[in-house]
């Protein structure tokens, strides 16, 4: 697959870029595009040439999640459809969304997320499965109980239940504070620093990069992440199937937005609104 609809892959000397490229979307995540990102990240590795990854999103957001329903999805959809039922439903999340991150977070080179704008559900999935998170200071991060729920790995569990129980972004440096975000900078500095950052690591011995890598997600593993990982996955899937119930408490938008991100959506215009922003 070497060329790419919904990702651009750029090689900037020993750095490899994986761009996520559907801006008029806010790159939301459709099956291609991450069959793409998969696609890419495997020329990553084999390229010997190439010591770092780096992963971000074209136009003015990282990601604001998953592709609920755009032309281009349901089209692949129609062309390349699911099992109906439970068992379709259970098929398509764990590949799309578990068996494939959990395979990013093993990639034997140093990966960095570059978010800027929305990094929302889904595309807050895919920037904690790579090794360090960079982040603009307006970047707005939105959390929740996903497919990949790594975020109590990342953040502290009283943390993570404040986020999420309230349903509200952070901001890039409030995730820095959090320990979510490895360095944030001002937008306009992002690339730049993100990019020299990882030039200088390229500089060093990929083989020692590798095992250093290996280490540190060892010592996860010690811990039991891959396994909680995939058992909160079932829990993801219970709570997103009664967002259907009748007693449902939260009213559902009109169109595809899911009714948490409405509720962060909201709380954040009251936020601003307090704060005498037009």
């Amino acid at each position: 697959m070497s060329d790419y609809e919904q990702i651009r892959y750029e090689i900037d000397d020993r750095v490899a870029r994986v761009i996520l490229d559907r801006p008029k979307y806010r790159n939301a995540q459709s099956r291609l595009l991450r069959e793409e990102m998969d696609d890419a990240f495997d020329r990553a590795v084999d390229d010997l040439d190439v010591r770092v990854i780096v992963l971000s999103g074209a136009g003015e957001s990282f990601s604001a999640g998953h592709d609920l329903g755009t032309p281009e999805e349901k089209a692949d959809q129609e062309e390349r459809p699911y099992e109906e039922g439970l068992r379709g439903l259970f098929e398509r999340s764990t590949s799309m969304n578990v068996d494939n991150t959990l395979r990013w977070r093993e990639l034997p080179k140093p990966t960095i997320a570059m978010v800027h704008g929305y990094c929302i559900f889904g595309g807050w999935m895919i920037a904690s499965a790579m090794d360090l998170v960079f982040a603009a200071e307006d970047a707005m991060f939105l959390g929740s109980n996903f497919q990949y729920f790594s975020t109590p790995w990342d953040i502290h569990p009283r943390k993570v239940k404040e986020l999420l129980y309230e349903s509200r972004f952070i901001d890039g440096n409030e995730a820095h504070d959090l320990g979510f975000v490895n360095r944030v900078y001002p937008a306009d500095q992002l690339e730049a620093e993100t990019m020299a950052y990882a030039h200088r690591v390229a500089q060093n011995d990929p083989f020692q990069l590798r095992m250093t890598k290996l280490a540190v997600n060892q010592a996860q593993e010690a811990q039991g992440f891959t396994e909680a990982i995939r058992a909160a996955h079932p829990l993801y899937l219970l709570s997103s199937q009664g967002e259907r119930d009748p007693g449902y408490a939260v009213d559902k938008p009109e169109g595809r937005r899911r009714p948490m991100v409405q509720r962060a959506v909201e709380h954040y215009e009251l936020y601003r609104k307090d704060n005498g922003a037009e």
